[in-house]
This record gives C-alpha cells, sequence and structure tokens, in this order.
C-alpha cells in the first residue's frame, strides 16, 4: 500500500503504516485537542506560545494536573516545534482559530482572506500537523491503523499438506 499519495508512518517497534489523506482527517479532532492542551500547559509554566508573540489573546484556561513539571516542559518544546515546522500563514490561521478561540468568519477577517480559505487551509493545516505528531508519536494511531503496523500471523484456517499420525501426541505414554 505504498502509493505516491500515502503517508509513511514509522510506528515503534519499527513497522511503517502507510495512511492516505482521506486517513489524516480522522485524528484532526485529536490534533485540536493536543494543541488547546499545549496552549494551557504553555500558560501554565509562564511560556506564552511563540505564535502569539506577545499579542492579546482569549482563552479559557482549566487545571490539568500532568506527572511532572518537566514532562509539561517537554511536550510544549515538541509540540512547538511541530508547530514550527508549518509554514506562516498556517501558524497564524492556528493561533487565531485555536489559541485565540475566533470564529473561522472572524480569522478570515483578521487574515486577510475568504471564509472558504480559512476551512480549506485550517485542515491542511491540521493534517500536515497530525502527520508530524504521528511521526514523533505525540499523537497514537487509531486502532484500525495500529492495526495495519502488527506483524501479520499465519491464519489457522489454511489446510495442513502432512497428516498429523497418532503416534506423535504428546499424550501417548
Amino acid at each position: 500500500m505504498s502509493g505516491a499519495r500515502t503517508i509513511p508512518i514509522r510506528c515503534p517497534g519499527g513497522r511503517t503504516v502507510w495512511l492516505a489523506p482521506s486517513d489524516l482527517a480522522l485524528y484532526r479532532g485529536a490534533t485540536l485537542g493536543l494543541l488547546r492542551r499545549y496552549f494551557q500547559l504553555s500558560v501554565e509554566i509562564g511560556r506564552l506560545p511563540s505564535l502569539l508573540g506577545r499579542e492579546c489573546f482569549r482563552a479559557r484556561l482549566s487545571s490539568y494536573q500532568a506527572q511532572s513539571f518537566e514532562d509539561v516542559v517537554i511536550f510544549v518544546h515538541d509540540l512547538e516545534r511541530c508547530v514550527e515546522r508549518l509554514d506562516e500563514f498556517s501558524q497564524q490561521l492556528l493561533a487565531r482559530v485555536v489559541f485565540q478561540e475566533h470564529s473561522r468568519e472572524e480569522a478570515a477577517a483578521l487574515l486577510g482572506c475568504t471564509r472558504k480559505t480559512v476551512f480549506t487551509l485550517l485542515a491542511d493545516a491540521l493534517d500536515r500537523l497530525s502527520t508530524q505528531l504521528l511521526r514523533r508519536c505525540l499523537l497514537p494511531l487509531l486502532p484500525l491503523h495500529a492495526a495495519r503496523a502488527r506483524p501479520r500471523e499465519k491464519s489457522c484456517q489454511e489446510g495442513k499438506n502432512a497428516e498429523i499420525s497418532a503416534t506423535a501426541s504428546k499424550h501417548r505414554k
């Protein structure tokens, strides 16, 4: 399944899963959730996400209990590096819609483009970010995709060519 349009995702254990671009749409919600968590944890550790600079923003924060401060710092750093790999417009789009919680219509006005452009490019940015998060194991594979990464076991439904004699039984005394 390694066509020109598929995206390779290397899984723990060395196997590679090839995802179609349409498969990435299934990860958008989880990617949005990680971006929101990243934003909340960034603010909690006293570091405003680099996308926002020193701009004013609107956000609802809730307390999140992480394992340790070091885990939070590593998570924030890793996610920030993934976001920085996106182009400038995609970063600004994520900042407006996800971090500042503007509607897509408001984001279109702020970015000087149409609403349709925002919808299209936001989906594309989330898909590209999802790919990076999957490759870095920050986003787990969905079970239907993880199943593709497992080594195939031999089916027990296949017929056997050799006969098993009664003398081959382990229960024979």
